[in-house]
């Protein structure tokens, strides 16, 4: 067989095998695996597209009215088709009109192979966005979206938080109410052309509306935090204190009228603090030691068992040993060392001595502290005031902690001893005011609550599924004996005719590496107080905090500081006097 023959035999055999190959191939591709590739046909000419929800905005009550204190303004995303969107031409025009939100390196994006849809702008302001339409740049397109506005700039940043770029809120009650107020994203999905532009054809179309968030209102009365943060602010400029914090709440209902914790920082320029710690709400987040402050519920408890009364006496000396531990009156006056006082003049002095007296009766022995005493104290302080847990506020919250009657530690009368104090313990400020309130609302412990509900059509509607608790907790004559005692306090300096005014300080030391700064330079001042009609249930309940890095901030910071925001709120509601 000559050559050329079997060249034009070996061509002919090798073109019907490429012909049955490419046969059997288009019988998978038609037959067996057609629905995979019609899938993938129409994936290419599918436009996939979340439709974002709009957030739900915040209020606070200014009067009987809610006024809007977070915002959506309308902004745009710029996006681009790298590979068919001019580089220099877009990196131009966002330069010229979108300098401040560029959000990537074009560089880097037109360095992906393959890539078709990206983001190179975020937040853009409605006037920007115009701007950048009108340089007719092919496949450039706007996506509308949200940005959150502060409008009352720093005020209560601490409460209401922050929005971060994906979206999600942080902190406060942008963070704690996200799921409410960020709604449910809706989906567009259609057919598109090769620029993926939706397209109005296609049996397939699916759009699934967004469901927007839900406004909330807060109790917290505008024009009131403003002038209280105002007023911090004053005495924090005029004290060693570098940061307070403080609580305005209702004690008939447990409903938040104000909340602060200063230094404050801008929600709306979120990045730029020079300490993250900034972002935290002190009132709810931080548990701490408010000293004597506590002094009022293991008074309460021994006077709500029939253990004691206000003029039950013992012998007062300079310090209490307790576990062998000397445990000292913060007071040392010759008229009350090595006397014999009653415990309203305990709680007038704050002697610590006092307060273990007190824990002493509880337990039925006035001579030591025992088993029995703790555990009384303890149903008090965690079940009862509910101290060492989180309240329920709807706020972001920390728990803290308070020891076990029975715990296995060495020192656990001691350290029993020093919670009747407020130390060793671990309470957060919301719920040391919450457990105040009661002491001096008689008796009744309520869930505290800073959300009035959601706000529709002008109609305010309490949030759904929220568990809360009302509760007697203590008698109304054993709320009375309190308030008597607290109105006549030692720490109080002010009471005009009219009206009670009362409360309690506290000193705490700090704890440094381990142990307590028995050096006294780091202290932190607390005082809760009330303010009401002359012989009536207190109309408000205050608290505060102050404190500052390596300086000694004591009670009397804290008074001077409630003195001010007390009077402020008599002016504010114009609570009249009892004639």
């Amino acid at each position: 067989m000559s050559n050329g023959i079997f060249r034009i035999r070996l061509l002919r055999s090798l073109t019907i095998i490429s012909l049955a190959v490419i046969f059997v191939r288009l019988f998978f591709i038609q037959i067996i695996e057609h629905d995979a590739w019609v899938a993938k046909a129409n994936e290419q000419h599918t436009l996939l597209e979340t439709i974002t929800a709009k957030r739900g905005e915040v209020y606070m009550m200014d009067g009987s009215e809610p006024v809007a204190v977070v915002l959506n303004q309308t902004v745009y995303q710029v996006i681009i088709d790298p590979a068919t969107t001019d580089k220099e031409q877009i990196k131009e025009a966002l330069s010229k009109h979108a300098k401040d939100f560029i959000s990537a390196d074009l560089d880097e994006v037109y360095e992906i192979k393959g890539l078709r849809y990206y983001i190179v702008a975020r937040n853009v302001p409605y006037s920007n966005a115009v701007k950048i339409a009108e340089e007719g740049i092919n496949n450039v397109w706007l996506k509308e979206g949200n940005r959150r506005v502060y409008p009352e700039g720093e005020m209560a940043s601490s409460l209401l938080g922050f929005v971060n770029a994906d979206g999600i809120g942080q902190y406060g009650v942008e963070g704690s109410l996200n799921k409410i107020l960020s709604g449910n994203d809706g989906l567009l999905k259609t057919t598109a052309d090769i620029n993926k532009v939706a397209l109005s054809i296609g049996k397939d179309n699916v759009k699934i509306p967004a469901e927007d968030g839900k406004d909330i209102v807060l109790s917290v009365d505008r024009n009131l935090e403003k002038g209280a943060e105002e007023i911090i602010a004053e005495h924090l400029n005029n004290s060693n204190a570098t940061n307070a914090a403080m609580i305005i709440m209702n004690p008939k209902t447990s409903e938040v009228v104000a909340m602060s914790s200063l230094p404050n920082y801008n929600p709306g320029d979120y990045g730029h603090v020079k300490d993250a710690s900034i972002y935290i709400n002190q009132v709810t987040e931080v548990p701490y030691e408010p000293a004597s402050i506590c002094k009022n519920f293991v008074f309460s408890a021994a006077i709500n068992e029939g253990k004691m009364t206000a003029e039950s006496t013992y012998f007062n000396e300079p310090y209490v040993v307790v576990d062998g531990i000397k445990i000292w009156n913060a007071e040392q006056r010759a008229k009350i060392n090595n006397h014999t006082l009653t415990m309203k003049e305990a709680l007038y002095w704050s002697l610590n001595a006092g307060s273990i007296q007190a824990l002493k009766f509880l337990g039925d022995d006035p001579d030591s502290i025992n088993a029995t005493g703790r555990e009384r104290m303890y149903d008090y302080y965690y079940n009862k005031f509910r101290l060492g847990q989180a309240t329920g506020i709807e706020l972001i919250e920390a728990e803290g902690f308070i020891w076990d009657p029975h715990a296995e530690i060495y020192g656990l009368d001691a350290a029993y001893a020093n919670m009747t104090f407020g130390q060793n313990l671990g309470i957060t400020m919301i719920q040391t005011a919450t457990a105040f309130s009661a002491v001096v609302n008689g008796g009744y412990y309520r869930t505290p609550s800073i959300v009035k509900g959601t706000l529709e059509n002008g109609v305010i509607t309490p949030l759904e599924n929220r568990e809360t608790i009302s509760e007697q907790i203590l008698s109304s004559e054993t709320s009375a004996t309190m308030r008597d005692m607290l109105i006549n306090n030692r720490s109080w300096r002010y009471n005009p005719a009219g009206y009670d005014w009362g409360g309690k300080s506290g000193t705490a030391q700090v704890v440094i590496n381990g142990a307590y700064d028995n050096e006294m330079e780091n202290l932190i001042g607390s005082y809760a107080g009330f303010v009401g009609q002359q012989g009536e249930i207190p109309d408000y309940v205050i608290m505060v905090k102050m404190w500052g890095e390596g300086e000694a901030v004591g009670s009397g910071d804290a008074m001077d500081l409630f003195e001010s925001l007390a009077s402020f709120v008599v002016d504010y509601y114009k609570i009249k006097p009892k004639a």
